[in-house]
Parts: structure tokens; C-alpha cells; sequence
């Protein structure tokens, strides 16, 4: 290669005076990198263009840079050493070294059950948005948007469980300029957060709230991964139904909040539609800490089917105050609870054959544009988390994915775009197919859930038969 450089010989101050136009000289410093290209090693490389520059002195040329006067500029042994380095990445290489782009930074905010009474599933939901924004961070190095690198920022904080306390965390983050925003969980707590988001016209995309109530109201900016409460229990009632005439009859348990309810008024009418005879409806109230009472109504009147919409503590509950009396059903359904490893572990051989919806196991097989594979993201996930994986930790690092997917095809981070492009999304992603409705909750059809089993400690998925990994275990087993 040659080196070209603006140079004149060493004469007097009289010579150089009415030399006023340098002569250019090409030196050929060759020679002295071969080595450096050899073997690519920078040390080498800066060797080389050490013994450039000395044979340049010896042989009188005069190789300083000169400023806009042409006037000779200094350089010490640091600049040196740094513009050397650079020569020897160079080397190295055999490209040169892009100048390094400094990431922008998209922050993430919002609230989360890290305590209280919904923390368990609350912390699942929290991992899963952590555990895709380190991903994109750290394996990725972030994620390119309209020709920008960004980083990803997680912002939550602990509501403990209080959807008054969350309320005041978000309204103080809308304050401070927050844009985008993930959800907590629990309908309870989702639902007053969303009014505030919904009028600061910024966007929400949770995991965690699926009432009806969230997604009847018009709102533009709030998606959710879950179909609506009324919807989830269809697959359910199918299954009840493929049965040849094991379930007769049904009865239901439900909590007296938001979600449940409009969960068990879907299931009221899915029951009906199935010709399946509706026994009783027991409601508790929102926080139940004794069930006693309606374990004894069921068992007076036992119904071949029990379908419990609580949440998981009133669901341990049920099912430890049905063992302790001995009640047998043949059929065992809890909407929240045996998803947790934490509640199976807590129930040991208790557990055993009670079913729950399972929206995502590790056995199914998709593609993601950020993981590559929902295999892929369970290694990934395993070697980074030591917290079990439900389905909700799945489907709250699907949230991060949507967002980045809607940024992108949006070319940028105007809220109104990327809220339209969430709007039209329709790709699959670690989580499956995400295709949100016209009021923003998860396509029933594409979306919706599997029927899952307790089955020696872990979740099978036992409905429908095409992504089933084990029989379904009918009748339940006994206490």
C-alpha cells in the first residue's frame, strides 16, 4: 500500500521561505507492515508503522500533519499511539472500523406485583419482560429502529398488589414522559391503570388483565395477550363436551372481582350452548380466606364437572378444603393457580389431575423474529432465570417483541404509528400467533388456550388432540 504524505526537505529558514508550495512525496511503507499482515496481530501492526515513520526522519522527510496555514502541527506519543491502533484494527481486519453508534434508549414503564397477594404470578409476568430485554440488549446489542440503534429500559415498580398504588406509579411515569408501557397483573389493578394511560393517549401492552370490562370501552391504546375474560373458557367447554357424555353437569366457583366474573358469565353461556346441565353458581368475594362453606354446598349437590374462576389463592383453597372432606369430581377445572410451580408444589399429590387453561408449554414449536424459535427462547431463558416459566412469562416477553416489531414498521417511535401498527400486527411470535381484535385483546381463534393437566407434578397439555402431550386423566383421580 502507499502512504501519501505532504512533505519537503529539511533546509534553512531562507530555502523553506521561498518554497512556499511543499513538494509531495508517495513513500511506500510496504515493506514494513508484511508482518502485520501476516499474522494480524496489532502489536505488529504498530510496529510496523513505527519503522514507516523512523525510515521517513532518516531519510529527511518530514511526514507532521500541517493545519489550514500549512503550518506544522504536534503530535505526542498518545495521538500517536491512538491513530496507530486504529491503523492496526484496520489491518487486522481488512475493513475499516466503523465509528461505534451510541444506542438511544426506549424506557419501558409501568407497574407490577412484586409483593401482595398476586406477587407469584406477578413476578412470572416481571421476568418475562426482563428476560426479553436483556436478550435484545446484551445478544443482540439492541434493536435497530428507522435507522436508529436503541437500547431497551425497563421502568417498573412494585404496586403491591393495590390498584391505587399502581394508579399513582403510572400517572407519576406519564408525568415524567413515558411513552410506551407493560402491563401488571390482574384485571383489578389493569383496568384503573389503563383510563390513565388510555387519556395520555400512550400505549399499553400487558400480559396480565383480561376482564371485559378492560376491552369493552374503546380504548385505541391498550392490547392485551389474553383473549377477553368471556372468551377463555370455550376451548374448555369443548373439551367437556368431546367427552361422550362424562360431563352432564357443571357448577361454578368464582371470585367476586372484575375478571372472574365475566370469565364465569362466559362459561354460563358456553355451558348452555353445549346442552351441559348448569348446577349452582357459588361466588366469593374478592380475597377469600376461608371456603369452607362452599366446599359443603358442593358437596350436598356434587356435579360431574366443578369449573373454579378464582384466582390462585382462593384455588389452593378449594382444593384443599375438597380433599380434606373427600369430595371427588370427576372433572377439576381452576382458571389460576396450577400454572405456578409454586402453587403445584404447594399442593404435592393434591394436585394431580386438576386442569387449568395453558396458553403456551415448551413443547410447542414457533418462530420469533427476536429469539428465532420459542426452543431457542427456553434455552435462552433457563440459562439466565432461575424462576420457573409459565405461560404468563412467555406471553410478557411477547409484549417486547410485539413493541419492537410495531416500532419497526413504523420506522420510528411516534406513539400514534407504532399504536397503529400494533393494531395490524399478525406474525408468530415465541408466544404463537399474535393477532389482536378491533378492541385490542387476543384473537379468540388464534389466541386462545389449550386445556392443561397437573400430571406428575408438571403441566400437560391434554386439549385439543392436535398439540396435546398427554391423555387427558378422566375421571380425576381421587384424593
Amino acid at each position: 500500500m502507499a502512504f501519501a504524505s505532504d512533505c519537503t526537505k529539511r533546509r534553512s529558514p531562507a530555502a523553506a521561505a521561498s518554497r512556499a508550495t511543499p513538494r509531495v512525496i508517495s513513500v511506500d511503507i510496504g515493506p514494513f507492515l508484511v508482518l502485520a499482515f501476516s499474522i494480524r496481530s496489532y502489536r505488529y501492526a504498530i510496529q510496523g508503522l513505527r519503522e514507516a515513520c523512523n525510515w521517513c526522519r532518516r531519510s529527511s522527510i518530514d511526514t507532521g500533519p500541517r493545519n489550514i496555514k500549512g503550518e506544522h502541527m504536534k503530535i505526542d506519543r498518545r495521538d500517536f499511539l491512538k491513530s496507530s491502533a486504529a491503523g492496526a484494527a484496520f489491518l487486522s481486519t481488512g475493513v475499516f472500523p466503523a465509528a461505534a453508534q451510541k444506542p438511544k434508549t426506549i424506557v419501558f414503564g409501568g407497574s407490577i406485583p412484586m409483593s401482595g397477594k398476586e406477587a407469584d404470578t406477578g413476578l412470572n409476568v416481571l421476568q418475562g419482560y426482563k428476560v426479553a430485554i436483556q436478550y435484545i440488549n446484551e445478544k443482540l446489542g439492541g434493536v435497530k429502529i428507522g435507522g436508529d440503534l436503541y437500547e431497551l429500559k425497563l421502568q417498573m415498580f412494585d404496586d403491591a398488589s393495590d390498584p391505587q398504588r399502581a394508579t399513582t406509579l403510572v400517572q407519576k411515569q406519564v408525568d415524567d414522559g413515558v411513552n410506551f408501557f407493560l402491563g401488571s397483573f390482574s384485571s383489578a389493578i389493569v383496568l384503573p391503570s389503563a383510563a390513565i394511560t388510555e387519556r395520555a393517549k400512550r400505549i399499553t401492552v400487558q400480559a396480565g388483565g383480561g376482564s371485559d370490562q378492560i376491552f369493552t370501552r374503546h380504548y385505541k391504546f391498550m392490547f392485551g395477550m389474553f383473549p377477553r375474560a368471556s372468551r377463555q373458557l370455550v376451548s374448555l367447554v369443548a373439551m367437556m363436551k368431546s367427552l361422550n357424555g362424562g360431563i352432564k353437569s357443571c357448577s361454578l366457583v368464582t371470585t367476586n372481582d372484575s375478571y372472574s366474573k365475566t370469565q364465569a358469565d362466559g362459561t354460563i353461556a358456553a355451558l348452555k350452548e353445549a346442552g351441559i346441565e348448569l348446577k349452582n353458581v357459588y361466588r366469593l368475594p374478592p380475597t377469600a380466606n376461608d371456603v369452607s362453606g362452599v366446599v359443603s354446598q358442593i358437596s350436598g349437590a356434587v356435579p360431574d364437572a366443578l369449573v373454579c374462576t378464582t384466582h390462585e389463592h382462593e384455588s389452593a383453597l378449594i382444593a384443599q378444603q375438597l380433599a380434606s372432606t373427600g369430595t371427588n369430581i370427576k372433572l377439576l377445572f381452576m382458571a389460576l393457580g396450577p400454572e405456578s410451580k409454586a402453587f403445584r408444589d404447594n399442593l404435592g399429590k393434591l394436585g394431580e389431575g386438576i386442569t387449568n387453561i395453558q396458553y403456551w408449554e415448551p413443547s410447542f414449536h414457533f418462530s420469533d423474529p427476536i429469539f428465532g424459535s420459542s426452543q431457542d427462547y427456553y434455552k435462552y431463558y433457563n440459562s439466565v432465570s432461575k424462576r420457573h416459566a409459565s405461560y404468563q412469562t412467555v406471553a410478557a416477553s411477547a409484549c417486547i417483541v410485539s413493541y419492537v416489531r410495531a416500532m419497526q414498521e413504523a420506522g420510528g417511535l411516534d406513539t400514534e404509528k407504532v399504536r397503529d401498527k400494533l393494531a395490524a400486527l399478525d406474525f408468530e411470535s415465541v408466544y404463537g400467533r399474535i393477532k389482536f381484535t378491533k378492541d385490542g385483546d387476543g384473537d379468540p381463534v388464534f389466541m386462545g388456550p389449550a386445556i392443561g393437566q397437573i400430571q406428575n407434578g408438571n403441566i400437560a397439555v391434554v386439549f385439543p388432540e392436535k398439540v396435546s402431550t398427554a391423555k387427558l386423566l378422566f375421571p380425576k383421580p381421587k384424593w
